[in-house]
Parts: structure tokens; C-alpha cells; sequence
């Protein structure tokens, strides 16, 4: 039974709108700690704990001591297999709560909570599961009297620091193949949207996953998130965010005991329509969702729409229609609803500004445009703007919001230079019927996806992550998420 607008507070109340630190023998009675707001109404839904290095250092040596000990990283694969199928039935029983809980805390609708991001934290930590007793080592051609191994190796203990936008889901991304590994591992949710990870880290300890193997530290990223980059005990941190926080961990590494980076920061990504594309009418909602999916707050967002000349006013025409038809704006907690607000002021603002700057650079803007009169005024309906050169601020630039830049082109030549013209790499979609075109214009774009009619991230078994700023280093999901999360080690025996 879909769930109603007045269950939602119900339920995350249910468990309880707290979090803090998750550390053995750490007391949280007396720390300090900072409100965290409904980004709809903006009113006070809970507390989070505003924890600091003292925290981050307390988490790094219980996870090194568990990581030594041998209490996870050398637990025969099928228990740890076990455990975590353990923790993926937990949060199935508990799924409308975490659900609930992201709606409050991120603004993110609760019908895409319910059907998309718990749904796929479930199924992400059960298929991580049973990877654990699938990854194999290697023995080399040798000498007859000699025997080489290759083996692979939890890294030990790892950070995650995990994005706002889609609390759990990220968490799950980052969490499962590096416990499936066998390493410690200290999480560090945004300090905007941590009620999720915490009820999820609760649930894993309920699970079995020792409480020293896995811990979670909150609080702002300045007093935990550097602490964790900069540690000199922390053999990795996984960080999905901004290019600019991306740049921030290089450099703690570097400053530390070059503690390997894994990023997937931002994108730009490129929507190509091509004049042979099939009928506009069957691939318009797999533009809209590209775009305005998750409030446009997603790192593969569609934003810029690469449109053959002939083919662009029908197309706009079609788009703007099923907007009105089918793209409410409102409260989150409304089940009809399909974009929230904006995930903070200050984030709401930045978004304004990329509206008045297309604006002043001479985009025509076509639709939207506008923060609407809901809630607390953070919520923009969805926009798009005509007419946009690569030159222009809105084409080079992350928004992070619900707006889309249409450009065109005539030749295959220009659209791909047009993908490809700006710094980040992460996702792109093309839109063909011509087989021979989609094979040659996946392969020219550089981006870590390409989806070929349809807007797509793959799934689970599909590694996603970046190229240029876009990010480097490894990649989530599929079993090369586990690779990122093991060293290779050669055992050498002589005659």
C-alpha cells in the first residue's frame, strides 16, 4: 500500500530524528550538537552531533585495532556474507522508516525515496554480499619448482565520506564493497542529511557487523571531514561530492601518509539528440528524468540538451508539455509531488544565480525560471534556457539544480565537440537510430557513462564514475568497486 503524507513524519519519528557518533566507548551525553531542518519548511526535525577530530581519531583506532585483530578482515567470506545479507533484511523490514527519513532531511520526494533510493541501498548491499566469496587471487606461470601467488588484500582501515543528495543510496555505494573486502570503515555522512546513515549503521550493528569494524562520525566537514582526510592511520578515503572538496582530500593526502583518493566529484553532463532519433514523444520523459530528476541535484544530471536545429522546436514543445502534465513541484511528503525544494538556503541561492546569469549572458529563457511560493521558498520550478553557447556560465558550469541548457548543432563533428566541451567527464546520453553513429559517438564522448537512447546510470553490476575533474581513482559499483577496496600482494615461493 503506497504510503500516506501524514505517515511520513510518523514514521522517521519512529526512529528517532537523531545522529551522532557511532563509536565504541565514546559518550555522546555531553557533546555539542546542531539542528537539522525539513528543507521544505525549513523547521527543526532533529539533532545531529557536531563531532571533531577527537571523534575521527577515537573511529580510526577502533577500526585499526578491529582491522589488526582479524574480527572482519579475516572472517571467512561466507560470514561475512552472511552478516551482510543480514544487514540487507534489516533494512527491507525497515525501508518505509529510512525511506521517511531522506524525504525529511534531503527534500527528496517519498514516492522516489519509497520505489528508487531504499530499494536500491537494499539491493546494493545484498548483491555486495554475495561478491564477498568471489574474489579471487591469481597463481602465475613459474618455473616448475617455483609457486607465485597473487593474492588480494583488504587495504584496511577506509573513509567514506558520503554526499547529501542521496543519503543512503551513496552510503551503500561506498559501504558494502568495502566491508565485502574485509576492512574497517569510518563514514562521514553531509552534515545536511545524516538520520539516514545513522538508522543504517544502527541496523548493521544489529546485523553483526562488529560496532569497531564499522563506525559513523557527524558533524560539519571542516571538523571531521578534513580530520578524516589528514589522519595518518586512514589507508583510503572514498569521496563523492564537489570537484572543489574533491581537490581539498589530494591535498590532506598529500600532507599525510598519501593515503590513497577515490573521487567522484561533479559533472555537466550532455543529452545528444540526433535528427534520425526516434519518435520525440517516446524519448521525452527519458530527457525530463536526465534533467530534472532529484531536483536537478544529481551528479549525472542531464543539464545541457545537444539538439539537431531541425529537429529542437518540436522537441521543446513536447518537453514543455509534459512538464505541466506531469512534473509537480511541492512538499515532499506529498506522494503526487516529483520535485522538491532546494537542499539548503545557500544552495537555493547559488541556484538563482546561474538563472540571473544565464539571463544577463543572454540565454532565452523558455520555462520556469521562477522559486515558487511553497514551503519555506526554497522550491524552482523546473527551467529551461534557449540559446546557450559554450561560452556561457550555464553550459560550463555544475547548477546542481533543476535547469537545463539547450544548445544545437548541425553535424556529428559539432555535437561531440559540444559534449566534450567542458572540464568535467562523469555521464552522457545519446539519442539515434543509426547503430554505426551510437557506437562512433560513445566512443568519442569522454565521459565514465554513456547511455545510448535512454537516460541511465547501468546498475549495480555497471562501475560508474568520472573522467577529467569528473573525478579519478576507482569507481562505484560492480566488482570493480572491489578492486578500489584491496591491494594486490605477490607471494613469491622459491625451490
Amino acid at each position: 500500500m503506497p504510503i500516506k503524507k501524514e505517515d511520513v513524519f510518523q514514521l522517521a519519528r519512529d526512529a528517532q530524528l537523531y545522529a551522532g557518533a557511532l563509536v565504541p566507548g565514546l559518550d555522546n551525553s555531553h557533546e555539542l550538537h546542531f539542528d537539522t531542518l525539513n528543507p521544505f519548511n525549513q523547521q527543526v526535525i532533529g539533532r545531529v552531533q557536531r563531532c571533531n577530530g577527537r571523534h575521527i581519531d577515537a573511529a580510526v583506532k577502533a577500526g585499526r585495532a578491529a582491522f589488526e585483530s582479524g574480527v572482519w578482515s579475516t572472517l571467512p567470506p561466507g560470514e561475512r556474507k552472511r552478516i551482510m545479507l543480514r544487514w540487507s533484511a534489516l533494512l527491507q523490514e525497515h525501508h518505509e522508516e529510512l525511506a521517511a527519513l531522506d524525504c525529511l532531511d534531503a527534500g527528496k520526494p517519498i514516492t522516489e525515496c519509497l520505489n528508487t533510493d531504499i530499494p536500491d541501498t537494499i539491493h546494493t548491499i545484498a548483491w555486495y554480499a554475495e561478491a564477498v566469496d568471489k574474489l579471487f587471487g591469481k597463481i602465475s606461470p613459474t618455473a616448475s619448482d617455483n609457486l607465485g601467488l597473487i593474492v588480494k588484500e583488504p587495504i584496511g582501515v577506509v573513509g567514506a565520506v558520503l554526499p547529501w543528495n542521496f543519503p543512503a543510496l551513496m552510503l551503500a555505494w561506498k559501504a558494502a564493497p568495502a566491508l565485502a573486502a574485509g576492512n574497517s570503515l569510518v563514514i562521514k555522512p553531509a552534515e545536511l542529511t545524516s538520520l539516514s546513515a545513522y538508522r543504517i549503521v544502527q541496523l548493521a550493528h544489529e546485523a553483526g557487523i562488529p560496532k569497531d569494524v564499522l563506525t559513523l562520525v557527524t558533524g560539519l566537514g571542516e571538523e571531521t571531514g578534513k580530520p578524516l582526510g589528514l589522519h595518518p592511520d586512514v589507508d583510503m578515503v572514498s569521496f563523492t561530492g564537489s570537484t572543489e572538496v574533491g581537490r581539498l582530500f589530494l591535498t590532506y593526502s598529500a600532507q599525510s601518509n598519501l593515503k590513497e583518493i577515490v573521487l567522484e566529484c561533479g559533472g555537466k553532463s550532455p543529452q545528444i539528440i540526433f535528427e534520425d532519433s526516434y519518435a520525440l514523444e517516446e524519448i521525452a520523459d527519458n530527457i525530463l528524468s536526465a534533467a530534472f530528476w532529484n531536483m536537478g541535484e544529481n551528479c549525472s544530471c542531464g543539464s545541457r540538451l545537444i539538439v539537431h536545429k531541425s529537429v529542437k522546436e518540436d522537441l521543446l514543445k513536447i518537453l514543455q508539455k509534459r512538464l505541466v502534465d506531469g512534473w509537480k513541484v511541492g512538499d515532499p511528503q506529498d506522494p503526487e509531488t516529483a520535485i522538491g525544494p532546494m537542499i539548503e538556503p545557500a544552495h537555493f541561492e547559488k541556484v538563482c544565480g546561474y538563472i540571473k546569469a544565464a539571463k544577463e549572458e543572454g540565454a532565452k529563457l523558455i520555462r520556469g525560471g521562477e522559486a515558487l511560493k511553497l514551503g519555506a521558498g526554497m522550491s524552482i520550478e523546473p527551467t529551461i534556457f534557449d540559446g546557450v553557447t559554450a561560452e556561457m556560465t550555464l553550459f560550463q558550469e555544475e547548477v546542481f539544480g533543476p535547469v537545463l541548457a539547450v544548445s544545437t548543432f548541425e553535424t556529428e563533428a559539432e555535437a561531440i565537440h559540444l559534449a566534450n566541451a567542458t572540464s568535467y567527464g562523469l555521464a552522457a546520453s545519446l539519442y539515434t537510430s543509426d547503430l554505426r553513429r551510437a557506437q562512433r559517438v560513445s566512443r568519442a564522448i569522454k565521459a565514465g557513462t554513456v547511455s545510448i537512447n535512454c537516460f541511465s546510470e547501468g546498475d549495480i553490476a555497471t562501475p560508474f564514475g568520472g573522467y577529467k575533474t569528473s573525478g579519478f581513482g576507482g569507481r562505484d559499483k560492480g566488482l570493480e568497486a572491489l578492486e578500489q577496496y584491496v591491494q594486490t600482494k605477490t607471494v613469491w615461493y622459491g625451490g
